[in-house]
């Protein structure tokens, strides 16, 4: 397949205090989140003067990139600017005609996946006439490079900690929770659903695997909403207040779920659950996310040279892989969407 570019495709960050409020509006549009909620949220970001990581660490990727790839490299997120209904513009008017399009998410789910391709197709009904086609790029939960970038940010983790503690140090994964409902209807009914929990769970058993550990924790992370619904548990903070009362004497958290820095990482765990480590008499070190890692730039050129030059898929889960499609198709029929919006009498 001839390609004339590589669109990196993000979530979105704030890079100012102003920018906070409107982004999480843009995020939660449609969901009825309480406007006291988002107060809460947006205090998150006041430390760090209101700047998500998350911008920085995908121009540092699309930089690497750059330098492994011979055609154009743009920039479009969902909820913050640069929108990715101004990139596609911008690549229109640049004459790209075919483009692929690396989501910087490695698992499938409605938002890890569908939604992205909901935002290609948004993007591409925006410009119109002329616009490129886009091509999406596959889930990488279990790639190579991806797998050993964690394990290795976990060994320097661990090896941060003071001696005493490294030996019996407990890695606790963690990855973004969602609602259980919204779980069960991840992927396929073929394939059992779960998609997204499934494929972080596999993602969490190759790295201990490659760190030669039998025993982990798997914990999700930054639910939110009413109370009464259910979301993916266990949460972090009862898994470390156990391990504490357990006797064990330092946590390495390890953020499997996330490719790059951004506020749920930077607060929740560095911030929150550090305090709460520290405070139940814990060491506590929190390993790198994958994408910083030069590896990560690799895989994203081999993901690419997939459709351009002929290269195998590698991967290494036993969980199916999805997420290749055409200017924003869904992978399945009703993949990956709550059960609000599926078929009646589906």
């Amino acid at each position: 397949m001839d390609v004339d570019a590589l669109l990196v495709l993000s979530f979105g960050g704030p890079e100012g205090l102003d920018e906070v409020r409107p982004f999480l509006e843009n995020v939660v549009r449609g969901r009825n989140v309480p406007p006291e909620r988002l107060d809460e949220v947006e205090a998150h970001y006041t430390p760090f003067g209101g700047v998500s990581p998350i911008n920085a660490r995908n121009r540092e990727l699309i930089d690497a990139v750059r330098k492994r790839v011979d055609v154009p490299v743009y920039f479009g997120n969902r909820n913050w600017h640069p929108m990715v209904e101004d990139t596609v513009a911008e690549m229109t008017r640049d004459g790209v005609r075919r483009a692929l399009v690396f989501a910087t998410s490695a698992y499938g789910g409605y938002s890890a996946c569908r939604q992205y391709h909901e935002d290609i197709a948004r993007a591409r009904a925006a410009v119109g006439e002329g616009a490129p086609e886009l091509v999406k790029l596959r889930h990488f939960y279990d790639h190579p490079a991806f797998i050993d970038a964690n394990a290795d940010a976990v060994r320097v983790a661990r090896e941060s900690l003071p001696a005493q503690l490294r030996e019996h140090a407990r890695v606790v994964f963690t990855a973004h929770s969602i609602p259980v409902a919204a779980d069960e209807t991840d992927g396929v009914p073929a394939e059992g659903n779960h998609r997204y929990s499934r494929q972080v769970t596999e993602a969490a058993r190759l790295v201990a695997t490659e760190l030669g550990l039998d025993d982990y924790d798997l914990v999700w992370q930054s639910r939110s909403g009413p109370p009464q619904v259910p979301w993916l548990t266990p949460e972090p903070e009862p898994t470390v207040e156990a391990l504490a009362a357990a006797g064990v004497p330092a946590i390495v958290m390890a953020p499997i779920g996330f490719v790059s820095d951004h506020v749920e990482v930077v607060w929740d765990l560095d911030e929150e659950l550090r305090e709460l480590a520290v405070g139940s008499g814990m060491g506590f070190a929190r390993a790198a996310t994958a994408g910083p890692d030069p590896r990560f730039a690799d895989m994203v050129v081999e993901l690419m040279a997939e459709h351009t030059g002929g290269v195998a898929p590698r991967g290494t889960g036993t969980v199916p892989r999805a997420g290749c499609t055409v200017n924003g198709a869904p992978c399945a029929v009703d993949c990956c969407v709550p059960r609000p919006r599926r078929r009646p009498g589906t």
